[in-house]
């Protein structure tokens, strides 16, 4: 009897202690019943620009099409220096990026910011073609006896002819400016209106900034597809009126006609037709060089 109680007394020693000893649980909780932050970890996109192979010597041969999949499908040809594939996407992030620059600048210098940003897109390829890519020169500026620092060589016109370098794009549009207001060749341009880029674009071309014949159109495509004229008008504290693009030009057997727009001049429109100022006038009985919006002016 005393052995049966003292098992007893034994049994009831044990329980307790069990009772009162810690649990240890071996699985984590789960956060999300606890409410505890979770932690992830997510590996970021790496975005890798578009290499050139031999950066030393570039040719438009060598010069890849470039295009970015997650941008419209839809693609234009940018080609001054190079050609390149943009899509509308990739063109309009370049004119957010760059029209403080180019206001800016019109504001300093006079240079309508419709042209400095025209110019920059078209021979920069939106900021893709190799020039501006390893050189960050977004304009195609050639070295020019007077320049003395870093240069890069580019097959343009010659092979392998001497394009300046700079450290930052900011210093490419600098310099373009420098380089149309210091020299005596482009002073006709600062004689025309600041928001006239017709006329810009076709003096550029007279004066010899490019040797393609088709630049003063390429530019004037640009200018009025993406509507840089506003920024002109910005700048000029003027009302802007978006450019309705349509088939301007009327053709006859003998005659060949032309619709004034929005921007033109007898200047442009002579530049454009290859046509003498006085011939236009003679052509269409003008006295003066004054012609209004949805004018018809025969230019053969």
């Amino acid at each position: 009897m005393i052995k049966r109680a003292l098992l007893l007394l034994l049994m009831i020693f044990v329980a307790s202690c069990s009772a009162n000893h810690a649990v240890v649980r071996t699985k984590k909780p789960d956060p999300r019943k606890t409410g505890a932050p979770v932690a992830q970890r997510v590996k970021k996109p790496i975005y890798r620009p578009a290499t050139v192979k031999n950066p030393v010597a570039i040719t438009k041969k060598d010069s890849p099409a470039v295009a970015v999949s997650n941008y419209s499908n839809a693609t234009e040809v940018l080609e001054a220096t190079t050609r390149v594939k943009v899509t509308k996407a990739m063109v309009l992030e370049y004119i957010e990026k760059y029209k403080s620059v180019a206001k800016d600048n019109m504001v300093r210098t006079g240079i309508p910011a419709s042209i400095t940003l025209g110019q920059a897109l078209l021979e920069s390829g939106a900021g893709t073609g190799p020039l501006s890519v390893q050189a960050n020169n977004h304009f195609g500026i050639k070295c020019h006896a007077e320049w003395t620092g870093p240069s890069i060589k580019y097959t343009d016109d010659e092979e392998n002819e001497c394009f300046r370098k700079y450290d930052d794009p900011s210093q490419s549009f600098k310099d373009h400016s420098y380089f149309l207001t210091s020299r005596p060749r482009y002073a006709e341009l600062f004689g025309f209106q600041k928001d006239d880029y017709k006329s810009w674009a076709y003096g550029l071309k007279a004066a010899g900034y490019a040797t393609d014949t088709k630049y003063p159109d390429k530019l004037i495509g640009l200018i009025e597809k993406y509507q840089l004229g506003r920024f002109d008008a910005e700048v000029l504290g003027k009302d802007y009126v978006p450019v309705v693009i349509n088939k301007q030009v009327a053709y006859n057997e003998d005659v060949q006609k032309y619709t004034v727009i929005k921007g033109d001049s007898l200047y442009s429109i002579s530049k454009r037709f290859n046509i003498s100022i006085d011939e236009l006038k003679k052509k269409n009985n003008l006295t003066d060089n004054t012609i209004s919006l949805g004018q018809s002016i025969i230019v053969k």
